[in-house]
């Protein structure tokens, strides 16, 4: 039944016919996860904002009525964008943000949880949270990068969401960029988006914005008839999305850029059609504030005193409007989003640690085991260790013993032995000198006889033996 009318753009009342028996068949059936789906097509399709929220209330109440906790998210965040889109009411939107955060903290649909970060990133980056938003729009174009890469394996349908995803977080970061003077960065995007949209029509509004964002690029950089020629070709799919706040956008640089051409008459008739959108919507972005101021300048030189009163009472609506919703907006943001998010990073962060406790818990353990175990295996081997020397010592000391008896034994038979040998040669010693005296005398009697050769002294021949004779 949904193929009869899901090829209708969107807006286009044409597909209620159709989108009506679909609807009429789920209520029947009480089948109310086909009854969101009817209801959320009677938003897209729907015209005016009216209509939208009527079938946006009717989706939520079919979601509640299906119990499916990821049918309660995109109920909520559908009547948000429209609160945001449509209305630029930041405060209604948020509570639908919100509202559905509660229901995506243990989602795993990864689409619908980076959908809502996405919108809360754009509630932050109104609120001149830049940083904070720009975040949460890097979060959202890695995931949607990584989806639109799998063309072969998502459905026609999903890739066209994906890589709408992708292109929006890039156009939200753009303008994070552009508030925090990131104008390198900035460039950079604005030609991502180019190349990703190539001459794809289907993403005719994307590129718009992308043209926008061309736009005010080539005027912070002086470039002002450029920058006219990009802001011109901007404004129709901007205007055809019925997205005033960005139409007011390209109002005001256009009228900036024809100031920076000193052709102001033109100038003034942009900033007066952003005073027109602003008594018809009563929104305005905090960076067109200077329009009213121009005006009041301009009105000033005029000398048109009511023109400047009334210029002037605008302003002061348009920061009392702006003031009420940063005075909700910002504590909201704090208390609801903010607070809940870092409590989970700290339920997180816990988890986290009480299983490092654990982990850390069991290395103890485990230490303490290996140095009971070691300990226990030094004790053993200083043990083996004692034995050993004690073993060593008794074989020593017993060789030892062995040694010592040998020694005594050794000098006995030494001193035995040497006992005899002196004895005989004591007698030898007698024989010899009574041979020497027996010598002299004949040498006496016959001088000329000398047959005997001549003896070395004894002590030369036995040093031993002469020092025993005079001990």
């Amino acid at each position: 039944m949904r193929e009869k009318y899901e090829n209708f753009r969107e807006n286009d009342h044409k597909a209620f016919p159709f989108l009506q028996s679909y609807i009429n068949k789920a209520k029947k059936e009480k089948n109310y996860e086909k009854l969101v789906q009817g209801y959320k097509d009677g938003v897209f399709y729907s015209f005016s904002g009216e209509d939208k929220l009527k079938y946006a209330d009717s989706m939520i109440w079919a979601a509640n009525r299906s119990g499916n906790e990821d049918l309660r998210i995109t109920s909520h965040i559908d009547k948000g964008v429209i609160y945001y889109y449509h209305y630029k009411k930041y405060q209604l939107a948020l509570n639908e943000y919100l509202e559905a955060y509660k229901y995506s903290k243990n989602t795993k649909n990864e689409y619908l949880k980076y959908q809502n970060l996405y919108h809360i990133g754009v509630i932050k980056s109104y609120l001149g949270y830049y940083e904070e938003a720009s975040d949460l729009f890097m979060k959202c174009l890695e995931h949607y990068r990584e989806k639109t890469r799998q063309f072969t394996k998502l459905h026609p349908n999903e890739i066209y969401i994906n890589k709408k995803g992708y292109l929006n977080s890039l156009y939200q970061m753009i303008i994070c960029y552009r508030h925090l003077g990131k104008y390198k960065e900035a460039d950079e995007a604005i030609q991502a988006g180019f190349s990703e949209i190539g001459e794809d029509s289907e993403f005719d509004l994307e590129k718009g914005y992308f043209l926008l964002s061309k736009g005010i690029s080539e005027y912070r950089n002086s470039r002002f008839q450029p920058a006219l020629k990009n802001l011109s070709e901007a404004l129709p799919s901007i205007k055809t999305s019925r997205d005033f706040a960005r139409l007011s956008v390209g109002y005001f640089y256009i009228g900036k850029s024809y100031s920076g051409l000193k052709k102001m008459k033109e100038s003034i008739v942009y900033f007066k059609k952003i005073d027109s959108i602003f008594r018809q919507h009563q929104f305005m972005l905090p960076e067109l504030r200077e329009n009213y101021e121009i005006l009041i300048d301009y009105s000033k030189k005029e000398k048109n005193q009511q023109l400047q009163l009334y210029y002037t009472n605008q302003l002061l609506r348009a920061d009392s409007i702006m003031s009420k919703d940063f005075i909700y907006l910002s504590p909201k943001m704090h208390k609801d989003y903010d607070t809940n998010n870092l409590l989970e990073e700290k339920d997180k962060l816990q988890k986290i640690n009480y299983l490092g406790t654990i982990i850390i818990i069991v290395l103890i353990v485990w230490a303490v085991g290996l140095v009971a175990l070691l300990t226990r295996r030094h004790k053993n081997a200083k043990e083996i260790q004692q034995k050993y020397v004690l073993v060593e010592e008794r074989f020593t000391a017993v060789h030892n013993t062995e040694e010592q008896e040998e020694v005594k034994i050794m000098p006995l038979i030494e001193e035995k032995k040497f006992s005899l040998n002196e004895n005989k040669v004591e007698e030898l010693l007698q024989k010899l000198k009574a041979f020497e005296e027996k010598k002299n005398s004949r040498k006496k009697a016959s001088p000329s006889v000398n047959w005997l050769p001549n003896l070395e002294p004894i002590p030369t021949i036995f040093p031993k033996l002469s020092m025993n004779i005079k001990r």
